[in-house]
């Protein structure tokens, strides 16, 4: 029998028998408060709520929540035609209730006629007295009606979840066996109690929703898919942290430069949350950028330090770029106050690399020192950032010796690993692992040295255009020439004579020129008159596209040509 409410209050009977029973709802509710909500988990919070009121309340209890709210819709209550879709959070039973048809939690929901009730009015329905009638309207299917039948079930409420104004979702009990049914008071202590714990639900959706937001922008920030790498196979992983506070500011970067060289980047903006994410996404883009334009390290972080002031945050951040070059297996570092880089040679030996450590992004101290080491073929190139390592309390010293073993026992040409096969249990922090392994792809790049003389042009129209014969290219040859000649001339007239020239095939075929030059060559309007000004118009309008940047000795200019075969 459902038992009507409105107006309930005005009853002497019942104001009477209530005033008997205050002080002990009061003490349940003050319990109830210390109970529910001890974290900030959705999941937890509601079945704390559940767990709470079985069996002293209740002798089943579950709650379910709206799909739209979890998402992050808000509304007052339900105003649309049939049920809205929820999901299961928490259930509790007593064990002779255990038969019970209960959707799984994680599961989609739904309610028959009192749940309906409930959401489009936002008031309690109270059934006090089952009837066999009611059964088809508390359950959602004819078997869960029978179970309820069978298990004894013979009062039941269902209580709407409301918190600051927000409708969550729905919450429903019921009693059995020779338990008095619910009454009046009851509905009133429910729903005192779901006023409390609506708000400890509420909290736990908003910040679940913060952090959903925060991971789903570092997402967003990160690399999707890794480039196609000249003798190097790069692979990188990324698992955020659970607490939203700590969440948002690691990232990872790989990049295909001229000439074949690979770019590797890891940091960590310290902190966290959205303005973390947000200023991880910024110096990603500017590092990205100072490497198409220079390829040492060292460099790169000075003129990243120098940006990262202009932020409006006041964040600092540990990068560590590393700059791979397959001509001669040679790997140029620097690092801004980031842990070291692991290398593991084929043969399990792991070490870390001896590297000069600079101050963070952003904390002004610049300038950095730059280191080069040799990866022979077969060796793994390890780079993260500090929550793949640390613990809560731990020694920075053993963390690191745990992580060098765990990467020393690894088998010979095992698949790069992730986060989660190298990081420690006890992980509580955003945690980047970034795996770059050495192979050979020798038959792909060639170098010259030029002569310094007249003769360097002829020199180097020779070899390229014997080196695009040997690949299957001849109908690059013509235009190769071209571009090399361009390239030579303005490298005699600009850039103190030619320096080694370059040839890679990768995708595509690249020409590149290295020269001790200062400035960086620009295509200059010429006008029909001029006498020059056209090397690089001719460059760019033969090429798939061009550039130049600054290496170590000077600088280096260079062009891409299409393959025949993928025009």
């Amino acid at each position: 029998m459902v038992e009507p409410l409105p107006g309930a209050y005005e009853d002497s009977r019942y104001d009477e028998a209530r005033s008997v029973r205050v002080p002990a709802d009061l003490a349940w509710l003050n319990a109830a408060g210390r109970q529910i909500g001890t974290t900030l988990d959705l999941r937890r919070t509601t079945q704390e709520l559940v767990d709470f009121v079985v069996p002293e309340f209740a002798d089943g209890a579950a709650v379910d929540l709206l799909e739209s709210v979890l998402r992050g819709a808000e509304i007052d209550r339900w105003r649309g035609p049939g049920m809205p879709a929820m999901r299961a959070m928490a259930i509790a039973w007593i064990p002779q209730v255990r038969m019970i048809e209960a959707t799984p939690v994680g599961s989609a929901t739904s309610f028959a006629g009192y749940g309906r009730d409930a959401l489009t009015s936002g008031e309690p329905v109270l059934v006090s007295r089952v009837t066999p009638e009611d059964f088809m309207k508390i359950a959602s299917t004819p078997s869960g009606a029978g179970q309820l039948r069978a298990a004894g079930v013979h009062s039941y409420m269902v209580v709407p979840v409301v918190a600051r104004g927000v409708l969550l979702g729905l919450a429903d009990f019921v009693r059995s066996g020779d338990r008095p049914g619910f009454d009046r008071a009851d509905v009133a202590l429910a729903t005192e109690l779901l006023g409390k714990a609506a708000v400890a639900f509420d909290n736990a959706r908003l910040y679940q929703r913060e952090r959903d937001t925060v991971v789903t922008l570092q997402h967003s920030l990160l690399p999707r898919e890794s480039p196609l790498t000249l003798q190097l196979e790069a692979r990188a992983s990324y698992q955020p942290a659970r607490d939203r506070r700590v969440a948002g500011g690691d990232w990872f970067d790989i990049a295909a430069l001229p000439g074949g060289r690979t770019a590797l980047v890891v940091g960590d903006v310290l902190g966290g949350g959205l303005s973390a994410a947000a200023t991880m996404g910024r110096l990603r883009g500017i590092a990205r950028v100072l490497l198409a334009l220079d390829t040492v390290p060292e460099r790169v972080l000075t003129r990243l330090d120098l940006a990262a002031r202009d932020l409006d945050e006041e964040q600092v951040a540990t990068c560590l770029v590393a700059v791979y070059d397959p001509a001669d297996g040679s790997c140029a570092l620097a690092s801004a106050g980031h842990l070291p880089p692991l290398v593991v040679d084929r043969d399990g030996d792991a070490r870390f690399v001896d590297l000069p450590v600079g101050g963070p992004i952003g904390a002004g101290a610049i300038p950095y020192e730059g280191a080069r080491i040799t990866l022979p073929q077969g060796a793994r190139l390890m780079l993260y950032t500090d929550g793949l390592t640390k613990t809560r309390g731990g020694d920075l010293a053993q963390d690191l010796e745990r992580l060098r073993r765990t990467a020393a026992e690894m088998p010979a040409g095992a698949p790069a690993p992730g986060v989660d096969q190298l990081a420690t249990p006890e992980r509580f922090d955003d945690a980047v692992l970034l795996v770059a392994d050495t192979h050979d792809a020798a038959e792909d790049i060639r170098m010259w040295e030029l002569p310094a003389d007249a003769s360097a042009g002829s020199f180097a129209r020779k070899v390229v255009r014997g080196q695009l014969a040997d690949w299957g290219q001849p109908e690059l040859q013509d235009s190769a020439e071209l571009v090399v000649s361009e390239m030579v001339g303005n490298a005699m007239r600009y850039g103190k004579g030619p320096g080694p020239l370059r040839l890679v095939r990768h995708g595509r075929v690249v020409v590149e020129l290295a020269d001790r030059g200062p400035d960086l060559p620009q295509i200059q309007f010429a006008a029909p008159t001029d006498e020059g000004g056209r090397g690089l118009q001719l460059i760019n309008m033969l090429c798939r596209r061009w550039g130049a940047c600054r290496t170590a000795y000077g600088k280096s200019v260079w062009a891409e040509l299409d393959l025949p075969t993928e025009r």
